[in-house]
């Protein structure tokens, strides 16, 4: 057998990759160190790291397993490489993977809320909620005088659950039963003799109670009552059930008692049948509120989305969830209404009386002539009226179509659950509390608070209940430190991880990863500093570094300066973006990629190259000035903050301080119900002033420009209409009765049929990576042969798709419409991208710059307010760059920009500064300083001005 080179042992050593765009390149990167690959944004970073690295260590592990286990796993196909030596198991800690099931907590994601559920479970201490006594354990004494109080002659069964929804079969305990002489059992709510019960299934929960005895009240049989209490409580560990036998004439519901012989409330009758870690889970059937089924909230029909604008009225449309629909008969009741209450049918909603509005939205029972016109005869009912409220609810449980259900969701709101007030768990479960604290209030503290909270927890326990929680506690507070040190700590425990961020959900992983304590292990990680502030970057570099030094090597796709500073080994990627990309520019330590005077991130940590600070900023004009008053949502603490309209404005602060609350949530939602008739609910805020001096609102977020890979850049940015019209106006074309739509590939006629214009065939190999083959038919190219003789220069349709937005331009010299997207495309950095790449394929961050391709394609008004969040994610310094002279393009014309950002190169080109803080969760939520960025500087309580500071004054920034 060979044996391995030395370099090997210390070097993960890459030969020959030529994925994606990738020139063939050979790489060697240090094991055990921090390694961060940088460069252009599509200059093959990622091809490099996810791609290639990752995928090779991921699907050599995952092959080393049986191929029935191999089924269960997402599987990676063999990347474009000669041969890579040197590798670990590969973990990927990337930004996509926060989950958007409702269920899903920062407590459950992190597997604390595993460990709070068995903690309250073996030392919480259940109180009465009738009494708020603590409840003490039922002896048999007690369980006979409760049952003994029912009414003489009542015919009762006992019940001892011997098996309480759990999956099994069950055949060994049952014959067990039978032969300690038990003749018959309750399976699944239903009696059976003992030899009668029919096999259960393994894989659903069964209930399982043996009777135990059959009793009528009557004086003198207490004592055989006390006996058969006694067998029910020794089969069942402390549980029985007593259920009166039901007949015919009895009227109401039977009795059902449950008793335990641990927890009950002797003066309330309050039970807990037992607690159990599960009674904790809002996930399980066992601890789920009964009302919300452990979600928390409730949805219903809210008001304020119904009538959205309430200036407009009833003929106009202010009832817009009655507006939105083809049939007349819902106006015609409007109508009827108006009429019968003496109401001007053009008088806007906010006029109509009250009274009148509460009957149109919620009914009445008054009798209300209402007239209907079907087309041929009018006819009059004389009926009450039923609301437009319970209308919807009606129409939305009663109907079967989605598209229905989806088109009534946009006039629902959601509130917390009226029974558990957005605790998601039953009441028992909510009785048991340590130091008197409940698990669901301990998970809605901000991490830093329940991290104090835990570490004191020992101390107030009884001797006995501390032996058992001190080692429950030790895992959960070690996990808590690690979100603490990865700047995390103004979380709750209760966040839902739908709500986080990406660099939010990325760092949680990293605090699991360093919370599992593997070595050995290869970890590629993707900008783990996005939505970082500055203060907390070196807690993040503490975290990786302590991830390195358990014997891990770390690979991570990074532009933040910090992390490349801190970084053991730099590779830079270039020189420039997808074809002219995928060569290693420069490598070594970040002081010799530093002196490398070919490396573009070498002039930007050098200083050769630099962002300039504006020489004159744009005056701010009091009187043209939008502002929010009263902003209260999630931590703002009633903010009132004024945004100067035509200049450059960044939102600044520490994570968790509020930022997107104040921008998103509330001024963005505000201002797009007013300004564009949306129905998006904003957070709570008294009002806002001076939106009569915008036309529009606009948000570019990082979402996907499409879910399918049918979506591509060209299709978003109505690029690849002028394309299919100049197509269908070519002479050959023209000639063949060609319309543009024979020239896309979604709809039948010009498309290959046997892909449907996918170009690949999807093969499923089962425990094998799911195979896309090239379409025999058009060998990849999406359409008909007929269609692709149609040829521009030299290039069909679908060799259009395959260029690059820089191949594309001088194609289109020629066609203004064309040329003008394309360059818009060019100028936001994406010249490397496809026309025809697929969408899911893009980063966040270059779906944002897309989606401000398409918006700068549009004529601008000048009274537009765009609101980018972060949009430097995944842009090298160079990109950020031409961004900015984007932006400030858009701010030329009169518009206003509103960026939320960390990046200290965007902050000191703004025009006006608000910095939230002081600090994240509960201790943020306040305006700690607005002005130039020149002003932030001097607040010393802002902690984005100590490091803006250093940046203004840096030598080659001096005007």
């Amino acid at each position: 057998m060979k044996s391995k080179s030395p370099s090997a042992l210390t070097t993960i050593l890459v030969r020959g990759a030529k994925v994606h765009n990738l020139k063939n390149i050979n790489v060697n990167i240090p094991r055990n160190q921090l390694t961060v690959i940088t460069g252009l944004s599509g200059s093959g970073k990622s091809s490099l790291a996810f791609d290639t690295i990752y995928a090779e260590g991921q699907r050599r592990y995952v092959e080393s397993l049986s191929a029935y286990a191999r089924q269960f796993l997402e599987l990676m196909g063999k990347p474009d490489v000669e041969s890579i030596e040197g590798l670990s198991p590969a973990i990927s800690i990337e930004q996509k993977t926060t989950s958007k099931n409702p269920r899903s907590t920062v407590g459950t994601i992190t597997e604390i809320h595993d460990y709070m559920r068995l903690l309250w479970a073996r030392a919480g201490t259940p109180y009465s909620p009738a009494t708020g006594l603590p409840i003490e354990a039922q002896t048999v004494s007690q369980m006979v005088d409760r049952v003994m109080a029912l009414p003489e002659k009542t015919r009762l069964i006992l019940l001892s659950p011997v098996v309480r929804a759990r999956k099994g079969e069950y055949k060994k305990e049952l014959a067990e039963l039978q032969r300690r002489g038990f003749t018959r059992v309750k399976v699944d709510g239903v009696l059976y003799d003992i030899t009668d019960v029919p096999n259960l299934n393994r894989k659903i929960k069964h209930t399982i109670e043996v009777v135990i005895d059959r009793i009528v009240i009557k004086p003198e049989i207490e004592g055989r009552l006390a006996d058969s209490f006694e067998i029910a409580l020794s089969l069942s560990d402390g549980l029985a059930t007593v259920e009166e036998v039901a007949r015919e004439s009895s009227k109401g519901n039977p009795i059902s008692l449950s008793f335990s012989a641990r927890y009950s409330c002797p003066e309330s009758g309050f039970t807990i049948e037992e607690i159990e870690p599960r009674l904790f889970s809002f996930n399980a059937p066992q601890g789920a509120c009964p009302a919300c089924d452990g979600i928390g909230t409730e949805s219903f029909f809210d008001p304020q989305l119904i009538v959205p604008n309430p200036s407009l009225s009833l003929k106009k449309g202010a009832v817009l969830a009655w507006k939105n629909t083809s049939l007349p008969y819902y106006q015609q009741a409007l109508e009827s209404i108006a009429q019968h209450f003496k109401i001007d049918i053009d008088t806007p909603w906010e006029k109509i009386p009250e009274t009148v509005q509460r009957i149109i939205l919620h009914g009445t029972d008054e009798i209300i002539p209402i007239t209907y016109h079907d087309g041929q005869q009018t006819y009059t009912l004389n009926q009450p009226f039923e609301g437009v409220i319970k209308n919807l609810e009606k129409r939305y449980h009663t109907t079967e179509s989605n598209s229905v259900k989806e088109e009534l969701n946009r006039y629902q709101a959601e509130f917390p659950c009226h029974v558990c007030h957005g605790a998601r768990l039953k009441p028992e479960a909510l009785c048991v509390k340590i130091d008197q604290k409940t698990i669901s209030e301990i998970a809605d503290l901000p991490i830093r608070q329940a991290l104090d909270w835990f570490s004191k927890a020992e101390s107030t326990l009884s001797p006995q209940k501390a032996e058992i929680a001190h080692r429950i506690l030790r895992e959960i507070i070690e996990r808590l430190h690690f979100l603490n040190d990865v700047g995390l700590d103004y979380l709750t425990l209760s966040r839902g991880s739908a709500t986080l961020s990406g660099g939010e959900s990325q760092r949680i992983r990293l605090a699991s990863q360093i919370g599992s304590g593997l070595t050995g292990v290869l970890y590629v990680l993707d900008e783990p500093s996005i939505g970082l502030h500055q203060r907390d970057n070196e807690r993040l570099l503490g975290t990786l570094n302590r991830l390195k030094n358990l014997g891990n090597t770390l690979i991570v796709v990074e532009h933040d300066e910090d992390t490349i500073k801190a970084s053991d080994y730099l590779i830079d990627m270039g020189p420039g973006a997808g074809i002219l990309g995928g060569n290693v520019i420069a490598y070594g330590t970040p002081a010799e990629v530093q002196a490398n005077t070919d490396s573009l991130t070498g002039d930007y940590l050098s200083g050769r190259r630099f962002i300039p600070i504006p020489k004159k900023r744009r005056k701010v004009n009091k009187k043209h000035t939008l502002t929010l008053c009263g902003a209260t949502g999630n931590n703002l603490q009633n903010v009132t903050v004024d945004f100067p309209l035509g200049t450059f404005i960044a939102v600044t602060g520490v994570s968790g301080g509020g930022k997107s609350t104040l921008i998103l949530d509330t001024l963005y939602k505000a201002l797009s119900r007013q300004l564009m008739g949306s129905n998006a609910v904003p957070s709570p805020y008294k009002n806002i002033k001076g939106i009569e001096q915008l036309d529009k609102i606009i948000d570019i977020d990082q979402s996907p420009i499409g879910r399918t890979p049918r979506s591509n850049p060209a299709t978003y940015t109505d690029l690849f209409t002028p394309i299919r019209e100049w197509f269908a106006e070519l002479p050959e074309s023209r000639a063949r009765g060609y319309k543009p739509g024979r020239f896309s590939f979604n709809v039948k006629g010009g498309r290959c049929e046997a892909c449907q214009g996918d170009g690949v065939i999807k093969i499923e190999m089962h425990f094998l990576p799911d195979m896309f083959v090239t379409c025999d038919a058009c060998k990849g190219a999406r359409y008909n042969r007929e269609t692709l003789e149609i040829k521009f220069k030299g290039h069909s349709i679908a060799d259009i798709l395959n260029l690059s937005v820089d191949e594309a331009v001088p194609l289109f010299e020629a066609a203004p419409r064309i040329r003008d997207r394309l360059n818009i495309l060019k100028q936001v950095g994406l010249g490397y991208i496809h026309l025809g790449q697929q969408a899911t394929t893009l980063s966040g961050g270059e779906a944002q710059r897309i989606k401000l391709s398409k918006e700068l394609a549009r004529r601008a008004t000048g009274r537009t307010l765009y609101i980018l969040d972060e949009p430097t994610t995944g842009l090298h310094t160079e990109d950020v760059r031409k961004l900015l002279e984007v932006l400030h393009t858009l701010v030329e014309q009169g518009n206003t920009i509103i960026v939320i950002e960390h990046n200290l190169e965007v902050i000191k080109t703004a025009d006006w500064v608000i910095d939230l803080g002081p600090e994240g969760g509960n201790g943020g939520g306040q305006i700690i300083a607005t002005g130039t960025p020149e002003d932030i500087v001097n607040v010393k309580e802002s902690y984005t001005g100590r490091f803006l500071k250093p940046i203004l004054k840096e030598e080659h920034y001096v005007k």
